[in-house]
């Protein structure tokens, strides 16, 4: 909306909405695979179902936060406070059972990275890594859901994994 006075010099201008497009979020990873690593979980993909995830079952959990690419994307690095979509599978590391999964769901989650509006793991295993990528998290209690777990299904002492693809970050 602008208006002005005739013969005036000066425009004075609202501005009522500014909107961004962002390209359309991809539906899957793409990208180069990485080779996996010996003694973290292995991840088989269907696109239409999404990962299945294999704790191996003679291994120790890390102490620390691990996060692997699995596909290495060719979109720009996520950065802290940007909006960022994604689809996962999280699994407990110490049964494999499946606790959550947006895959199932056939729904994409969006949230700022960066902000504690998920867990610490996924705050500090996703920023870097780019648009387009699979990434592998193992994440122990203390960056999960903390010594409390998350009921029903996560105790406090569960180490977690997840298999989340970057589909977009704007």
């Amino acid at each position: 909306y602008a208006s002005s006075k005739a013969g005036a010099d000066k425009v004075v201008a609202d501005i009522t909405k500014v909107q961004v497009s962002l390209p359309a979020p991809l539906t899957q990873a793409q990208g180069a695979a990485v080779a996996p690593v010996a003694g973290l979980p292995t991840v088989a993909f269907d696109p239409t179902a999404g990962p299945t995830i294999t704790v191996p079952s003679t291994t120790t959990p890390p102490a620390a936060t691990v996060s692997q690419p699995l596909i290495d994307g060719t979109g720009d690095p996520v950065a802290a406070g940007q909006s960022v979509t994604v689809h996962y599978t999280g699994v407990l590391w110490k049964d494999g059972s499946v606790f959550d999964s947006s895959w199932s769901r056939k729904q994409p989650i969006t949230f700022t990275i960066g902000q504690s509006q998920v867990i610490k793991g996924w705050d500090d295993g996703l920023v870097g890594e780019k648009v387009g990528s699979r990434v592998l998290l193992v994440v122990p209690p203390a960056d999960g859901y903390g010594s409390a777990g998350r009921s029903p299904s996560i105790a406090g002492t569960d180490t977690l994994v997840f298999v989340v693809d970057i589909l977009a970050a704007g």
